[in-house]
């Protein structure tokens, strides 16, 4: 039996444009996505079947093509179809923070940091420039290290601070791994500069530690 022949408030975007995205499962979202199956098996079958290969939606959109190219019915087109996706979604969480206030929106801005970090392959460590009121100056990624590890260097993170012009800054670095505890090294880093931005009146207002869809707050574990 096709989708088309389900009852309609069963069917992904009839649920959808009744109840709204939020009310979709995993499975429902990705077969809007992909439209159609394959023959015999219909796009909710189909969906089930991928999360069910790749572990869950969010390791799907993180694969690389080579990776998501393997599952049954996707390829090149579908893969340049995600990617331009999850652009968007980046471009429209960078455009909707810098009109808001951090502290106004702390979820938003983890959303956006995540959106922009978590499918780093190798380690980056990037800063959000804030003025005096906390909305967004820019976004720039600073430094990229190894899978392992980035090479930070306060003089230089002091340097682009000013160039910005910023009153306050957010750090943020991926953890290829997906574990998000802070190790040793994040946290000597934070204090460092920490110090260093003190020293012209620039206040560090918390440091992500961003992993595969989730973050941690340094500044919520006490260590700003």
């Amino acid at each position: 039996m096709s989708i088309t022949d389900w009852p309609e408030q069963e069917r992904p975007r009839e649920k959808l444009l009744n109840r709204g995205a939020s009310s979709l499962s995993d499975a429902e979202l990705l077969a809007i996505f992909l439209r159609t199956g394959t023959q015999g098996v219909t796009a909710v079958d189909l969906s089930r079947l991928l999360l069910k290969q790749f572990g869950s939606l969010n390791a799907l959109m993180h694969a690389k093509q080579a990776e998501f190219c393997t599952g049954h019915g996707l390829g090149s087109a579908k893969y340049a179809q995600l990617q331009a996706v999850l652009e968007m979604a980046r471009r429209y969480l960078k455009e909707n923070i810098s009109h808001e206030s951090i502290l106004n929106n702390p979820e938003d801005t983890k959303r956006f940091l995540k959106s922009q970090l978590a499918h780093q392959q190798r380690e980056v460590f990037a800063c959000l420039y804030l003025d005096s009121k906390h909305h967004v100056i820019a976004f720039e990624e600073l430094f990229f290290g190894t899978i392992d590890s980035a090479s930070v260097h306060p003089r230089e993170v002091v340097k682009s601070t000013l160039q910005h012009n910023a009153s306050a800054v957010i750090f943020a670095h991926n953890h290829p791994s997906g574990n998000t505890t802070p190790s040793q090294a994040d946290i000597d880093i934070t204090q460092q500069l920490i110090k260093a931005l003190s020293l012209i009146d620039i206040r560090v207002l918390d440091h992500l530690i961003i992993g595969k869809g989730n973050a941690t707050s340094l500044a919520e574990l006490g260590h700003i």
